[in-house]
């Protein structure tokens, strides 16, 4: 089973995009991905969240060269 807890998410105004570190634990490994996603400081919370968490799991799934292994 694979779980996902966010870090503290920040906005960047320079880059436009709310940031955060996210951890994905799977088989007794934590991996963490450092996530960023686009968008107006207004931007729904959730949709934030589930954006960041989404962007940790492209990076997951594309091989180990963007990991960090906890």
């Amino acid at each position: 089973m694979t779980q996902i807890n966010l870090g503290s998410v920040s906005y960047n105004a320079t880059a436009g995009a709310f940031e955060a570190r996210v951890d994905i634990r799977r088989a007794g490994q934590t991996f963490r991905y450092p996530c960023q996603v686009a968008g107006p400081m207004t931007m729904d919370m959730e949709r934030v969240k589930s954006g960041l968490a989404r962007h940790a799991l492209r990076m997951s799934d594309s091989g180990s060269n963007l990991l960090s292994h906890v």
